[in-house]
């Protein structure tokens, strides 16, 4: 089996090429071959013995998606986009990069298909920013797509591309809106959300954190060993039993940033609490304010997809992964 990975070297695309490594089959396929590509150099994983290829390329270039279709991964994984902040901050490199670059992709698959019959299975990670208010109390699989940012709005037409070209049978499409993935390892990056991941990561390595806005927001939350598990379960997923609608909420953990600071208690302390400083942001307060706070995800647990048992597992699921088991603070 090949598979692609657009995004390959973002957080969640090392997690899933070193995921592919480890377990050497997707689906009960043996995996030959992988093609990382991004906008700057992927790392090649460590004990692959197959094919390891790395792509760097402005993949919202049509150029540059056809030259991947041309290969003719059997799946491939989308991962690449322009981050919230920044895609409403920057309104033409958002749609550039998160909307041209996925049509771009789905048109070079639907030449290929009619060319020779190719039709990959394309996992493309959406979000939950495509719901906008007024929201009920707990957000339904049939709630509406009425994004409140360009972010939202770039996904939502996405999944509508993705569920129109597998509707017309080019290409087997499936969607996954992700919650926000938290905690995230390394640097902060430019989404609106990075704070929910940076009030337990920071303070877990003694680091002083920042928090914009309010004990009370609530949010939906996944860890990034949850994020890597929803792809391969997408990538082996009998997509008969979606019909039209190819996207699909995954499961979370819905808590407030006051639940995230107590579970953080629990695990490293009083001390690890006390670095999380409150700095009111009204420009992030304002994002934050448009998403809406839980879901029933009734269909993707149907469909066999799991997630985190509590905002305390998620914490421990970051301290074992990427902190080898300890903490830097009592």
């Amino acid at each position: 089996m090949h598979i692609a990975t657009i995004g390959a070297a973002g957080m969640i695309g090392r997690k899933l090429s070193d995921r592919l490594v480890r377990d050497g089959a997707l689906d009960g396929r043996a995996i030959g071959r992988l093609t990382l590509a991004d906008v700057v150099p992927a790392e090649s994983p460590a004990g692959f013995s197959g094919q390891a290829d790395v792509w760097s390329g402005d993949f919202s270039d049509a150029s540059e998606i056809q030259k991947l279709v041309d290969i003719r991964p059997d799946v491939i994984f989308h991962l690449a986009a322009i981050v919230s902040g920044e895609a409403e901050a920057d309104f033409e490199k958002g749609y550039r990069i998160n909307m041209d670059g996925m049509r771009h992709l789905l048109e070079a698959i639907r030449l290929a298909h009619l060319s020779d019959g190719y039709k990959p299975r394309l996992v493309f990670t959406s979000s939950l920013a495509v719901f906008g208010p007024p929201f009920p109390a707990i957000i339904p699989d049939e709630f509406h797509l009425t994004p409140a940012t360009s972010y939202g709005t770039q996904k939502a037409i996405c999944e509508l591309l993705l569920a129109d070209y597998s509707r017309k049978g080019f290409v087997d499409g499936v969607g996954i809106r992700l919650p926000t993935i938290c905690v995230r390892p390394g640097k902060p990056n430019r989404a609106a959300s990075g704070f929910f991941s940076g009030i337990i990561r920071e303070p877990l390595n003694g680091v002083e954190a920042v928090l914009p806005v309010a004990d009370t927001v609530r949010h939906w939350h996944a860890s990034p060993r949850s994020a890597v598990g929803f792809l391969i379960h997408a990538a082996g997923l009998d997509t008969s039993r979606l019909g039209n609608d190819r996207s699909i909420s995954m499961p979370g953990v819905s808590a407030t940033v006051g639940d995230e600071i107590e579970a953080l208690r629990k695990v490293a302390g009083e001390r690890a609490v006390g670095l999380i400083r409150r700095e009111p942001d009204e420009a992030i307060q304002r994002i934050v304010g448009g998403w809406a706070e839980q879901y029933d995800p009734r269909r993707a647990l149907e469909l066999g997809f799991r997630a985190d048992a509590s905002f305390e597992a998620i914490i421990r699921a970051h301290i074992e992964d990427e902190m080898g088991g300890k903490v830097a603070v009592d």
